[in-house]
């Protein structure tokens, strides 16, 4: 649904129990997406806050979906404006909410910048939302910043998987089982945001070893199919001999 006519923000369901929060933007020509994503159980995780200025957006959106306040973990991948941007307007929207992120992170920066202390989670730690578990997995440097991690939910298989599948554009289908690597690399072929470190392939492989149904994308349509396979498609495109 169409929680916001002025700006297109709009609501989807991509995955039993996950919903996509969209809104178009015209940073880039051809304009560009950010999406958060709300996982509805006993204890509703919100994965990517979207940049301060959004937070009107996304606040209505997930009331479509839920009232605010029932909100109890607001979860991201790595500190960056649209990550965790509008972080402490949704802890003081939901008084029961924590920032969820990994140690790192919460050692570094959240202690501080967050108004509420974080919750840090250990690489493959496991947090029990409810009938849904999710799994927190260290990724430092993919596709950038040290303390870089990813959810998944266990359950149904869905790879909360932030800048992975960046894609260009402002108007995408919520979920698709088309290609979404080409146009990520030719995202990245213009303005390319990963560090390419040293353990790139190993950690892209680590995330491939769930075998994700749905690959819940930051930018653009999130993508349903096998996951696993196309995240091992990710790490050959990355290796360094497809960069030479």
């Amino acid at each position: 649904m169409i929680t916001n006519s002025a700006s297109g923000t709009r609501v989807d369901e991509v995955a039993p129990a996950v919903y996509r929060i969209s809104t178009p933007v015209t940073i880039l020509p051809g304009g560009f997406s950010f999406n958060q994503y709300l996982l509805v159980d006993e204890a509703p995780l919100l994965f990517h806050t979207g940049p301060r200025r959004m937070f009107p957006l996304v606040r209505e959106a997930i009331a479509a979906v839920m009232p605010v306040e029932r909100l109890r973990y607001v979860a991201f991948s790595h500190v960056e404006a649209d990550e965790c941007g509008s972080l402490n307007e949704l802890l003081a929207a939901a008084p029961q909410a924590e920032p969820l992120c990994g140690n790192l992170a919460a050692m570094v920066s959240m202690n501080d910048l967050a108004d509420r202390p974080p919750r840090g989670l250990a690489d493959g730690e496991s947090l029990s939302l409810g009938r849904t578990r999710v799994r927190w997995l260290d990724a430092p440097h993919l596709p950038h910043g040290w303390e870089c991690g990813y959810l998944f939910e266990e359950t149904a298989g869905t790879l909360f998987c932030g800048d992975l599948f960046t894609q260009p554009g402002a108007e995408h289908a919520p979920v698709t089982t088309g290609d979404i690597l080409g146009p990520s690399e030719a995202m990245r072929s213009a303005m390319d945001y990963y560090a390419h470190a040293k353990d790139t392939r190993r950690l892209v492989e680590k995330l491939a070893a769930t075998k994700p149904k749905t690959l819940a994308c930051m930018h653009g349509s999130a993508w349903t199919g096998d996951g696993g396979g196309l995240l091992l498609e990710l790490a050959d495109a990355l290796s360094p001999a497809a960069l030479d």
